[in-house]
């Protein structure tokens, strides 16, 4: 056995709204298994959720309170991991405004998320310094702790990367500071939505984890599969079909292999396929719907685990900060 300390990875989730099946396939999940293998810190990024939410900011303490009551409902132990609201931790927003004196505007213009996001969130008014800045105000939410490790889907690839670059160039300004983050890429780079597009909350197609099994239900079984199969005798291919998205995420391999097979010769119908991934959810949701009624009618518990996580993860950030303003002589 390694004596060598953990490392830390460092990771954050939006509350705008309940979690979805998208979030869990492409973060949550494997923040299960970090946390018996890593130091980690998991945030609800209230700051990064008000960059979009500032016209109705009331809304994010419910929606915190939910995001919250999702992650404890998947399994996530505060014992084993540190989870925390990330505005109560006053220190990421000191470490920002530090970060924006030493970024150079052309890195921030050039993250080519800003844009995605102003069609995707067409909207609302997001053409702002505030969610201009994002991608440092993330770099800071990273560097607080020190992190080396970071799990990202691809759209957030190059955030990491400009993390990487402001996180050099402090060092490089004021000494070594701060680890050098790396990313580690979630397996399930995306989900299909009920539309076929990308799940998001934003494009209203997403299957929430607390959705009841009969809302699956009728969110999944009239989603459009491969245009090929016009008729129940039409081969198909899987890796054209949206529902087939899910199947991978949710659906144990030998099994997935066999409807694959059965599709490509016709030998499933649609809708039979997707009531294997149905059953396969309910399976899978069925003690999360368990928890999630417990810490739902216990909301001070829900509360208390997040000041002890927001204590825990002041103490880290205070300690960065004093390295930070020792460093700067500032």
């Amino acid at each position: 056995m390694s004596d060598s300390p953990k490392k830390t990875v460092l990771s954050g989730i939006r509350p705008t709204g309940p979690a979805h099946l998208g979030n869990y396939a492409g973060a949550m999940r494997n923040w299960l298994r970090l946390q018996d293998e890593y130091n980690c810190f998991y945030s609800i990024v209230t700051w990064h959720a008000l960059s979009s939410e500032y016209q109705n900011s009331r809304v994010i303490r419910e929606f915190t309170f939910e995001m919250a009551v999702d992650l404890l409902s998947i399994g996530l132990d505060p014992e084993r991991c540190v989870l925390f609201v990330q505005s109560e931790v006053k220190e990421h927003a000191e470490l920002h405004l530090l970060l924006s004196m030493i970024t150079p505007l052309p890195w921030v213009e050039r993250v080519p998320t800003f844009k995605d996001m102003q069609k995707e969130l067409a909207e609302k008014d997001i053409n702002t310094y505030g969610y201009l800045g994002y991608p440092v105000l993330q770099a800071a939410d990273i560097l607080i702790y020190r992190a080396g490790i970071v799990p990202v889907g691809e759209d957030q690839v190059a955030h990491l990367e400009l993390a990487r670059e402001i996180c050099r160039r402090f060092n490089r300004l004021f000494g070594e500071v701060f680890p050098e983050p790396q990313h580690m890429l979630t397996e399930t780079p995306w989900l299909a939505g009920t539309d076929g597009r990308k799940m998001s909350k934003s494009f209203g197609n997403a299957i929430y984890l607390k959705d009841p099994p009969e809302v699956i239900k009728e969110k999944i079984a009239p989603m459009v599969t491969d245009t090929r199969r016009k008729r129940r005798s039409d081969p198909g291919e899987p890796d054209d079909c949206p529902v087939f998205t899910l199947h991978r995420a949710f659906v144990e391999k030998g099994r997935r292999d066999e409807l694959a097979a059965e599709c490509r010769r016709a030998g499933i119908g649609c809708l039979e396929c997707k009531n294997v991934v149905i059953d396969s959810l309910v399976r899978i949701l069925t003690p999360y719907w368990e928890k999630r009624a417990l810490y739902e009618k216990n909301p001070g518990q829900v509360w208390a685990i997040l000041e002890k996580g927001n204590h825990r993860a002041r103490r880290a950030a205070q300690v960065t900060m004093g390295a930070v303003r020792d460093a700067v002589g500032f």
